[in-house]
């Protein structure tokens, strides 16, 4: 099935110069050795290739020093290499679920949310202001070429502060007090990032479920690339490729998070075997992946994902019918009777029920940068958000959608922050039609039409249309019980359905008046965590999308944040950037909740909706109990889904 793939894999020179010198690794200092390794188990997937000399023995294509995983002290077993995974998406898109899943990063947490080192054999920080990171010695790409600080300098020199690649510069997470750092390659195995000033927020950036890639695959980007690319033949591949110029190809065919292009080497557990646009995709073991087992299995256990492209409507009926081996994203809570059903009636898996780390399960965010100037001004008043928060019927929602299983309340943080308090949960999230009611009266929508429906100041009707990405049911049926709330204080919802990228880039056009999706993907921040996305520093915060512009791009689009309130925020983001002890980054997170919880920049509505998950019966190592969370976490990322195996005996 994967002949072609192999040959292609194989075809390559630097495949075949790693088989042929083991020499290229560079040597371990002594301060670095590691302590000997199990005997190494060759792979059987790859075992005929190594045979043929067509590809090395396992023990060179690890790195001198691999990363061996602790099963034992997370109540794992060791498994077994083998055997396909099947798992669905609703778009061709989301194959980069792939490089979120796989959640290999030069560092990332670990299940008790510490970072650590993975690619990385390890790091030191001065300070927070120099960051030295290692190498692991004898590291490769997925084709066999070295992964070697060059590719750090390529990324760098070549990529991030190339105009044409990147007009907006090196990625914002690398700004300090609006300078960028210095970065150095002493040697193969080191790279060195120095600031003048703190950047607590570096390392935490790397193990992002969505990671900043300050890295590339060299050896294969420069043959695309006008600085060190022969002219014709450069002008020969951008004219295969029917783009305008190399710098379009260069970026093409750079996509580590997209994960489409089969070409481009990865460093993740699996390898994208499938070119072009498929029903199904495959994705088959790294020969040259980092982690191995206590046992000398090289990980991943699996062999192969295929992850089939269906309709979003159809993940919960096809899990049902037993044909995913691991699935959660595309299932909400309203699945798990179907998914329970279909259990009980002798499917092949279970459903786990696992937390879900979300602020809030449904949150409505009227966008402040609304480019309706009367609109805008409604919104920006903080009575009109408290009235309509006030006005929603939580518990109705709760026991109609979740079974009382969520948790009603404002978008706040949850109980496993530290920052929690039920005063911030429960801020203007009380049903109070009453309180709505004078709220609105006094700011200024006092009048109403013949219908009941309140007039703006212009005379329009107060009509609040709140967009959707029309992927969950859930979201629609809420919407259905707040818009009769709604209609109790005067307020009419028009609720429209859209695609989701259709969704996004009208909020940050704004073009949207109001945009309904999950509350903040990190619902669980610890001291350590960086507040930006409490700040108006993110255009994917709905609410505010043009100041999130504003500071993405230093200021060359977007607006200036021009409340008091998002004033202080990005001060109190700033003074976390600069605090040097837990309790300064305390007392900062816990002004700017409380800040959140009084201005209702969004309308939370629940959260902490059990998120179900489909396991085949014999899928081993995957936890009963854990979270589902985007960040921190990459979904399955955290659990380290390269564990995962299929017992040979069979379902339990």
């Amino acid at each position: 099935m994967f002949d072609r793939f192999r040959r292609f894999l194989l075809a390559t020179p630097l495949a075949a110069l790693a088989a042929l010198s083991p020499a290229l690794s560079p040597a371990l200092s002594p301060a670095l050795a590691a302590p000997p390794l199990p005997p190494l188990q060759e792979s059987s997937f790859w075992l005929q290739e190594v045979e043929r000399g067509d590809l090395p023995p396992v023990a060179e294509r690890i790195p001198t020093s691999p990363l061996v995983v602790d099963l034992e002290g997370r109540g794992r077993t060791p498994g077994v290499q083998g055997g396909t995974l099947h798992t669905m998406v609703s778009r061709s898109k989301d194959i980069r679920q792939m490089v979120v899943y796989g959640y290999a990063r030069l560092v990332g947490y670990d299940h008790n949310y510490q970072l650590v080192p993975d690619l990385l054999l390890d790091f030191e920080s001065d300070q927070d202001k120099v960051f030295t990171l290692r190498l692991r010695p004898g590291h490769r790409w997925s084709d066999g070429a070295p992964f070697t600080s060059a590719d750090f300098e390529y990324w760098w020199k070549n990529i991030a502060n190339n105009k044409l690649l990147s007009p907006a510069g090196p990625p914002d997470f690398l700004r300090v007090e609006g300078q960028m750092p210095t970065v150095t390659f002493p040697d193969e195995t080191t790279v060195v990032f120095a600031w003048d000033n703190p950047n607590p927020n570096f390392l935490a950036s790397l193990a992002l479920a969505r990671p900043p890639f300050i890295y590339r695959p060299a050896h294969f980007l420069k043959k695309f690339h006008a600085d060190s690319a022969d002219s014709a033949e450069l002008a020969a591949e951008v004219e295969d490729a029917r783009v305008k110029s190399w710098a379009a190809l260069h970026n093409k065919l750079d996509n580590m998070y997209k994960f489409d292009n089969h070409r481009l080497p990865t460093l993740q557990p699996w390898i994208n075997a499938s070119s072009g646009k498929k029903i199904r995709y495959n994705f088959v073991r790294n020969p040259y992946f980092h982690r191995v087992d206590p046992n000398g299995v090289q990980l991943p256990y699996i062999d192969i994902v295929e992850m089939e492209i269906v309709s979003a409507g159809l993940i919960a009926a096809k899990s049902n019918a037993g044909e995913a081996d691991l699935q959660a994203r595309g299932l909400d809570f309203r699945d798990i009777s179907i998914l329970r059903k279909g259990e009980a009636d002798g499917g092949n898996y279970k459903t786990y029920l696992w937390g879900n780390a979300v602020a809030s399960q449904i949150a409505i965010y009227p966008n402040l940068n609304y480019e309706d100037d009367a609109w805008r001004a409604v919104l920006r008043d903080v009575r009109v958000r408290r009235a309509l928060s006030l006005a929603i019927d939580r518990d109705t929602i709760n026991k109609a959608l979740y079974f009382k299983l969520a948790k009603p309340g404002a978008m706040a943080v949850l109980p496993q922050s530290p920052f929690f308090t039920e005063a911030n949960r429960n801020a203007w999230a009380t049903l109070d039609p009453d309180t709505a009611n004078s709220l609105l009266d006094e700011a200024g929508l006092d009048r109403r039409g013949p219908d009941g429906i309140r007039l703006l100041p212009d005379g329009r009707p107060m009509e609040i249309v709140i967009e959707t990405a029309g992927e969950r049911q859930e979201v629609e049926n809420a919407l259905q019980i707040i818009t009769d709330d709604w209609r109790n204080i005067g307020v009419k919802l028009v609720m429209r359905p859209l695609d989701r990228d259709i969704l996004r880039n009208r909020v940050y056009a704004g073009s949207s008046m109001a945009a309904v999706w999950y509350g903040w993907d990190n619902g669980i921040p610890q001291a350590y965590t960086s507040p930006d996305y409490v700040a108006p520093r993110q255009q994917e915060f709905f609410a505010w999308p043009k100041w999130g512009q504003y500071y993405q791009t230093n200021g060359a689009a977007g607006e200036p944040p021009d409340m008091p309130e998002a004033i202080r925020l990005m001060e109190l983001a700033h003074d976390w950037e600069m605090a040097t002890t837990t309790e300064q980054r305390s007392a900062i997170w816990t002004e700017m909740l409380a800040i959140h919880a009084d201005q209702v920049f969004a309308i939370g509505t629940l959260a902490e909706a059990p998120q179900p998950v489909v396991v085949n019966k014999a899928l081993r190592n995957v936890p009963e109990q854990a979270l589902w969370a985007w960040d921190p976490g990459a979904h399955f990322g955290i659990h380290r889904i390269d564990e995962f195996y299929f017992d040979p005996n069979g379902s339990d």
